[in-house]
């Protein structure tokens, strides 16, 4: 098992959900974070719980993934003791709207391309070449069973997170021999503000699709994404489909009246 004592981990859209579980995490293994996330407040919030329960550094970076310009200028203004990042946990992602493809919202569209794609992109650009520098390091995309399986009505969705498995592929193979490891862990069903902000804040709407089924919590997908990064040195964990137990492909779930 990998010691991530001291490590500095930088996790994006950590401000609750996924990322915040992962936080967590990596916390109760002792390593430093790096919390980025549009929600500063929700953050700092986020940063003293972590620090009050575990006693690890915790630093915050309020930050948009989509804006390339500050997050070159948010990576490369780290302090020295900062600068150096063991594991970037690309995490930050979203979907916008359930509407069949002749009929969907250019905004949401361009608001998913610019986050999931262009975003991942954006952070590991500025990230990666200090890890292959120092010849160590781990990138960890949080992908999705809609990186594998296409849904109806979840088109443009389904096509950022088929892009987020090609990106880690490629990532794999232009990383080959520098000793940094490339890995991505991807969920069905997580239980998360994922389908609340998806109906843009419709409850109801958001409720039901967790209806009559347990879906993972946080927890489960940030042990998944804890057990790439604890692995030896040597062990690269390519993929990791985590689904709950209830749901089988993207669309087949069985649900309790």
């Amino acid at each position: 098992m990998n010691s991530l004592n001291g490590r500095a981990v930088l996790i994006t859209g950590a401000s609750s959900g996924i990322g915040a579980a992962c936080a967590y995490a990596f916390a109760a293994l002792d390593a430093r974070l790096l919390l980025a996330a549009r929600r500063r407040d929700r953050l700092e919030q986020l940063a003293a719980a972590i620090y009050a329960r575990h006693g690890v550094e915790v630093r915050t970076l309020a930050l948009d993934v989509r804006d390339q310009p500050a997050v070159e200028a948010a990576i490369n203004g780290l302090p020295t003791a900062w600068a150096v990042i063991d594991i970037l946990v690309n995490n930050a992602g979203l979907s916008r709207g359930l509407d069949k493809l002749h009929e969907g919202k250019l905004a949401d569209w361009e608001e998913m391309i610019d986050t999931n794609i262009k975003g991942l992109l954006y952070v590991s650009r500025a990230v990666i070449p200090g890890m292959v520098t120092r010849r160590r390091g781990h990138i960890i995309n949080i992908g999705s069973i809609a990186g594998h399986q296409v849904y109806p009505s979840g088109n443009v969705y389904s096509a950022t997170k088929h892009a987020v498995a090609a990106l880690t592929q490629g990532m794999r193979m232009d990383l080959l021999g520098s000793e940094v490891r490339v890995s991505t862990v991807d969920p069905g069903m997580v239980e998360t503000e994922f389908s609340l902000v998806r109906f843009r804040g419709d409850e109801p709407r958001a409720a039901k699709v967790y209806q009559g089924l347990t879906p993972l919590a946080p927890e489960d997908v940030a042990d998944a994404v804890v057990y790439c990064a604890t692995r030896p040195a040597h062990v690269n964990i390519n993929e990791i489909i985590i689904m709950p137990t209830a749901q089988a492909t993207a669309t087949l779930a069985v649900r309790k009246p």
